[in-house]
C-alpha cells in the first residue's frame, strides 16, 4: 500500500484546453497551485517553489519530463537536501463539455520517513489542490 501512487480524479464542467492553461500557464496556476517564478510545459524545463508546514518550508525541486499537449504533463518532484525522488502526473480526459483529471503522484516511498512525507499529507494536500482549489478556479474564470 505504501508503494503504490496516490490517484487522485475528478471531473470539472470545463474544457479540457481550459483546463490544460490552468496547468501550464503559470499565471493561472498561482490562483490555484503555487505561485512559480517561470514554467513552461516543455520537456526539460526545470522549475521550483516553496511549500510545506507552518513549522516547515520545504525548496521542491521539479523538472518537465513529459508533455503531450491538452492531454498529459508529468514532472519530477524532490526536496532540496532531501533524497527521494517522485512523479506528479496530470492527464486530461474530455468528455462532452467537461473534462476529468487524473493526478498521480508516484514515488514517495523513496523519500525519507518524516512526518511531514507521510503518505497521507501528500493524499490531504492533492484531494485539496485537485478538489477544491482546481475545482474552485475553473468555476469562477
Amino acid at each position: 500500500m505504501e508503494r503504490e501512487p496516490i490517484v487522485i480524479e475528478r471531473t470539472f464542467n470545463a474544457s479540457a484546453d481550459k483546463v490544460w492553461q490552468a496547468i501550464t500557464d503559470k499565471d493561472k496556476m498561482k490562483q490555484w497551485y503555487f505561485d512559480l517564478a517561470e514554467f513552461k510545459p516543455e520537456v526539460g524545463f526545470e522549475f521550483q517553489f516553496s511549500g510545506g508546514t507552518k513549522e516547515h518550508t520545504y525548496l521542491h525541486l521539479c523538472r518537465i519530463t513529459e508533455v503531450i499537449a491538452g492531454k498529459k504533463l508529468t514532472h519530477s518532484w524532490r526536496y532540496d537536501s532531501y533524497p527521494g525522488d517522485s512523479f506528479v502526473t496530470f492527464e486530461l480526459f474530455a468528455e462532452g463539455d467537461k473534462t476529468r483529471v487524473k493526478l498521480t503522484h508516484a514515488g514517495l516511498e523513496t523519500f525519507p520517513a518524516e512526518p511531514d512525507f507521510k503518505r497521507e499529507n501528500f493524499v490531504m494536500g492533492w484531494t485539496d489542490i485537485i478538489g477544491r482549489s482546481l475545482k474552485e478556479y475553473l468555476e469562477k474564470v
